[in-house]
């Protein structure tokens, strides 16, 4: 058990909580979004500001990078679209009539979740609403997007031929129990998704297996036909709302209230592992490379062998919640409610895993040979250090 130091970086320019973390497709830039009301755009080639996106009138909520554009939401009522280069803001989304707490772009689409209770389709070049998805009850808390040519066959669609202006469909998740599917072109509710008990807080889309999951504070996560509505699975083994979801290799991982992340076979519903030690809630986790990493309302990063569910190492640093954490160039970035933004070096322990697997593979191979299995993970982790060396430890348990 060893301690390999500190953060590589610890950037403390917001004056707020940072409440979400964007990484753009081109690995190049990360942005921001702080409860001080600015988002700031960082480069993952120095980890130096390089922009700073000033106009809100109060506290950002959610941020979304684009390689040219920076997309921020707010609790001002609108959403602002930002040049990466001149830090100019180029559209302001006004029309929502309250928080407006999520957005995502697609295509050319901008579309936003409010507690106004209604999504919302902008189109991303002009600050025009394209259209209005008004039918929940209460807030609308996560949003996803697919087009019908990506889980629809040919006749399926013919049926649909109304529709067909646009095959892009809108999925909405709510606090009034629901998930509702909605035709973007005429923003009728194509499918409303029941069964839920609590407010649903996290959406992954599987569009190629036509599969949706849901996780909510009910303490399950459910699985939908995306066509047809059917509900058809429904995991139930967590003791607390589920916060976060990722889909991996068919392979979905869950956070958690009640500390934990459990891994299902989502084929089966068979949970196959649970990865312990947070000491609060899981906030966000992220798979890379056969390694699980979290961060959680304990202030703490983690990471998690994938497949044994040894915990391998502890990130310390922060002062309040970890909302969100990236991944590029095996860095681990990590954002949280202090108003930081935290980068740490995770080459040796990724080289680690791949040496691992190497000799899993071989143990494998050599053993079906021989006609049995080694057992090749010891899950005792052992007694974890607890000692503070310092505001930033990170602490090795493999």
């Amino acid at each position: 058990m060893g301690n390999s130091g500190s953060a590589v970086k610890v950037c403390a320019d917001h004056q707020g909580g940072i409440n979400w973390l964007s990484l753009s497709p081109d690995g190049q830039r990360l942005l921001t979004g702080s409860e001080d009301g600015t988002a700031r755009l960082w480069s993952t080639a120095d980890s130096q500001c390089h922009g700073h996106f000033q106009g809100h009138e109060s506290y950002i909520t959610f941020c979304h990078l684009e390689n040219e554009a920076a997309f921020t939401c707010s609790a001002d009522h609108t959403i602002r679209k930002w040049d990466v280069v001149t830090g100019q803001c180029l559209a302001i989304y006004r029309g929502h009539t309250s928080i407006v707490n999520r957005i995502l772009v697609a295509k050319d689409y901008l579309f936003s979740g409010s507690y106004d209770r209604t999504a919302r389709c902008w189109s991303v070049d002009k600050e025009n609403q394209i259209q209005e998805f008004r039918g929940h009850r209460n807030c609308v808390l996560t949003l996803a997007h697919y087009s019908s040519k990506d889980v629809l066959e040919e006749e399926e669609e013919e049926e649909e031929e109304e529709e067909k202006v646009s095959r892009d469909l809108l999925v909405t998740g709510s606090t009034d129990c629901t998930v509702k599917v909605w035709w973007v072109s005429s923003g009728r509710c194509y499918q409303t998704l029941l069964g839920h008990t609590g407010a649903v807080l996290c959406l992954i889309l599987d569009a190629p297996n036509r599969e949706l999951f849901s996780g909510s504070t009910d303490y399950t996560i459910r699985t939908w036909n995306i066509v047809t509505g059917e509900q058809l699975k429904v995991f139930k083994e967590h003791q607390g709302s589920i916060i976060c979801l990722e889909l991996v290799n068919r392979h979905l991982y869950s956070g958690s209230a009640d500390r934990t992340v459990k891994c299902w076979l989502v084929d089966t519903g068979e949970r196959i592992q649970t990865y312990k030690a947070h000491k609060h809630s899981v906030s966000t986790l992220k798979y890379h490379a056969g390694i699980l990493f979290t961060g959680s309302g304990d202030a703490c990063a983690r990471a998690f062998n994938s497949r044994s569910g040894v915990l391998q190492k502890i990130f310390r640093g922060h002062k309040f919640i970890i909302n969100c954490i990236q991944i590029h160039n095996e860095l681990l970035y990590t954002a949280s409610h202090d108003g930081t933004l935290r980068i740490w070096d995770i080459r040796g322990i990724c080289k680690r895993n791949k040496r691992r697997l190497k000799k899993e593979r071989s143990a494998q191979g050599r053993s079906s040979q021989k006609g049995s299995l080694p057992r090749l993970f010891n899950n005792k982790v052992g007694c974890m250090v607890q000692q503070e060396n310092g505001d930033h430890e990170t602490v090795e348990l493999m």
